[in-house]
């Protein structure tokens, strides 16, 4: 001790500056790195090697995480890898151009679509509704130049043109109907006219779709135009108040042309039926699409938890079943939930109301906030009418993500949370709405310790630069005291 002191006393003022600012220029270099690897890889560099090296030294052992449940029909890890993360979706149930979009522009003066969910929709209406063979038809070498044109006013006129070439240009019905009709009445009128037009093409390309692959592509085209057209309708006669019309349309539909699952008729379906509270149909329905071979959505994952809480929200207590312990039926709508929570975690805010709902936008991102959106949009109201299923949601929704602490890294029942989701949300919903960004990441400990300890001795540097001799004698005493 004596030794020590004597050693201490011969110390200036300058060596303790000198000290000072060393380790925290050591400590900022760390927290310098740690915040990059961590911004770059996901993971705290330190923590990964105490993890890999340091803990089977002393004798620990990692326990890994259990792999996530398969996302689809024969999905290796390679695939789920390979799988492109932040693909774009048409929205099952986006909203009519004329009637609903512009009205809604009309009366708060705010544009409600972004120019990339247009262009994507722009997109799919040439995909849809064109082919090589248009060349044939001049009314439909018309309307393909109708699609690309980016003005409305433009589109509308290209579409009187071709109608004034045939009068049964099924496609230029369907674009009236979208972007002229400024109510549903007047939009159903026309998809009406492109039935009755789309019908009698359709049936012409079936007798001669055989003849060669020209005629192939035009049956393919007329197929999706008399899809594109029942299901239109379909969505008229809901938005109408026709609900069992609805239903019965979409079920011929679902019927007629059973290969066509991908355009996800099914949603369409279920919320008409959740309208009509067909409870049992519903579930019937979900029992079909609900499957692991199947690509899962909101819809579904939010459905099938609203199920099974029905049976049991109307009575549910939180202090209750804290003591007594959750019931086999609780336990299962409280699975539930957390099954869909884990799919996609922007909804509960808007089903809770936490956050203001906006317009639902053309395209989706599965699992992002752009689908949360459109989800909540059409389904908030059957959640209301379930007494006691918001409340349950409340109360459980949160806990999810205890279960899985790191979501962006784990999965337990379905992949691992895409990062990209905000970038792509960001692009499709439109500027004047706040994009949710949950599940966001915790940063590590050791970048909040670096942080603090280059924080500190900095602090004390600056200190020992403007009170050398007090310094000195608080350093004293600290080394004798310990």
């Amino acid at each position: 001790l004596l030794t020590v002191t004597v050693f201490l006393s011969t110390l200036t003022p300058k060596f303790y500056f000198a000290l000072t600012v060393t380790s925290s220029f050591i400590s900022g270099l760390i927290f310098v790195f740690e915040w990059w690897h961590f911004r770059k890889y996901g993971t705290s560099f330190i923590e990964q090697v105490s993890v890999s090296h340091l803990r089977p030294l002393i004798g620990g052992v990692e326990n890994s995480p259990p792999p996530p449940a398969a996302f689809s029909a024969g999905e290796s890890e390679t695939s789920r890898q390979n799988m492109p993360e932040c693909k774009v979706w048409r929205n099952p149930l986006n909203l009519f151009r004329g009637a609903e979009y512009s009205r809604y522009m009309w009366v708060t003066g705010k544009e409600p679509l972004t120019y990339y969910d247009m262009n994507l929709s722009a997109q799919d209406h040439q995909n849809f509704f064109t082919c090589d063979t248009d060349a044939l038809r001049p009314s439909d070498t018309v309307m393909q130049k109708a699609w690309r044109e980016r003005n409305p006013q433009a589109r509308i006129k290209a579409a009187y043109q071709a109608l004034e070439l045939n009068n049964d240009c099924a496609t230029a019905y369907v674009l009236l109907a979208e972007e002229e009709a400024t109510t549903i009445v007047d939009a159903e009128r026309y998809f009406k006219q492109a039935l009755k037009a789309g019908e009698m093409i359709y049936r012409k390309s079936q007798n001669c779709h055989s003849q060669s692959p020209q005629h192939e592509a035009q049956l393919r085209r007329d197929t999706n135009v008399l899809v594109y057209v029942k299901r239109r309708l379909a969505m008229c006669a809901r938005k109408l108040g026709r609900i069992r019309e609805a239903v019965k349309m979409m079920r011929d539909l679902m019927k007629e042309f059973p290969l066509l699952s991908m355009l996800n008729i099914h949603e369409n379906l279920l919320e008409a039926l959740l309208e009509l509270q067909a409870y049992a149909d519903v579930q019937a329905v979900l029992a079909k699409y609900d499957d692991i071979s199947l690509p899962k959505s909101a819809a579904i994952c939010y459905t099938a938890a609203l199920l099974k809480a029905r049976a049991v929200s109307e009575r549910f207590s939180p202090e209750t079943a804290s003591k007594r312990g959750l019931s086999t039926a609780e336990i299962n709508a409280v699975e539930a939930i957390h099954r869909a929570v884990e799919f996609n975690p922007h909804v509960p805010k808007y089903l809770l109301e936490m956050k203001s709902l906006v317009l639902p936008p053309e395209h989706i991102l599965k699992r992002g906030d752009s689908e949360a959106v459109a989800y909540a949009f059409f389904h908030l109201q059957h959640w209301k009418r379930i007494e006691g299923a918001l409340n349950l949601l409340h109360c459980t929704w949160e806990g999810t993500f205890r279960m899985i602490p790191y979501p962006l890294e784990k999965g337990h029942l379905f992949y691992p949370y895409p990062s990209c989701t905000e970038t792509a949300d960001r692009e499709l919903l439109p500027t004047f709405h706040e994009v949710s960004v949950y599940p966001q990441k915790e940063l590590p400990f050791f970048i909040h310790f670096t942080a603090g300890l280059c924080s500190f001795s900095a602090m004390l540097a600056l200190l020992t630069h403007q009170f050398p001799e007090l310094m000195v004698i608080f350093a004293k005493a600290v080394s004798v005291v310990s």
